[in-house]
């Protein structure tokens, strides 16, 4: 995953990869570093980096802003992944058509919140996916009715997996 993480008036990119079961290689404006990550409470990660374990708390706020506390400093970030942004800057941010939303990475289907039919908001989450020991939340990327549902509760997906379709709402 690539992300553009801004805090204040700075942004970095980030690039966040799957280096074995609990081990991410986190790249940061060209320099990567290897950690040990492991979710430990419902917003706690407990994280290793050359060879030093802290702690880091992750609340999540509107959109994809999230504050992060790490050995005692806050900070305030907004981290936006690439297909979002890319997909703000094609379209002004409005979907004009059905959105396949695909599994990211490997897992296991944990929680399926919805069913074709049901409408569903901007940042609403849908599905639950474990992967590498942590629930990843997926929401709607937009307003608007699901067409499509194609996993279930304990089916295992493959990165690119269709998960759900959404449709957007008319526009009046």
């Amino acid at each position: 995953m690539i992300y553009e993480v801004t805090e204040g008036k700075e942004t970095v990119r980030v690039e966040l990869h799957e280096a074995g079961e609990g081990l991410y290689d986190v790249t940061i404006d060209g320099e990567t570093v290897r950690v040990d990550a492991v979710k430990s409470g419902r917003t706690i990660y407990s994280i290793i980096e050359a060879g030093q374990q802290f702690e880091a708390m992750v609340d999540e706020r509107e959109g994809a802003k999230v504050d992060v506390t790490v050995r005692g400093q806050l900070f305030h970030l907004e981290a936006v992944d690439e297909r979002s942004k890319l997909l703000a800057e094609a379209g002004g941010g409005r979907a004009t058509g059905p959105e396949s939303i695909a599994a990211e990475m490997p897992g296991k289907i944990v929680k399926v919140d919805i069913a074709v039919g049901d409408t569903v908001t901007e940042g609403q989450g849908v599905v639950i996916v474990e992967a590498m020991k942590m629930e990843n939340e997926i929401p709607s990327p937009m307003d608007g009715t699901i067409t499509e549902v194609s996993v279930a509760e304990g089916d295992t997906v493959e990165a690119g997996s269709p998960m759900f379709t959404v449709e957007p709402f008319p526009e009046e």
